[in-house]
């Protein structure tokens, strides 16, 4: 009996847990990230053009792949 997993059945554990945490982002996102509106600073303002920017180059590679 192969108890080894299929790459498929890989593929498909790691695509669930990609769903799960971008359901935590837009959580986070939805309650400002955790914080308070009236602090927002300028180093929570890089922290996200920096999560931007990665989300960027994500997309860019990814976007690559299926056409």
């Amino acid at each position: 009996m192969n108890t080894q997993p299929t790459a498929i059945d890989a593929y498909l554990a790691r695509a669930a847990a990609i769903h799960i945490k971008l359901a935590r982002l837009q959580q986070l996102a939805d309650d400002h990230f955790g914080h308070d509106p009236e602090a927002i600073h300028w180093g929570h303002v890089g922290d996200l053009e920096w999560v931007d920017q990665t989300l960027d180059d994500l997309l860019a590679i990814f976007d690559s792949h299926a056409k």
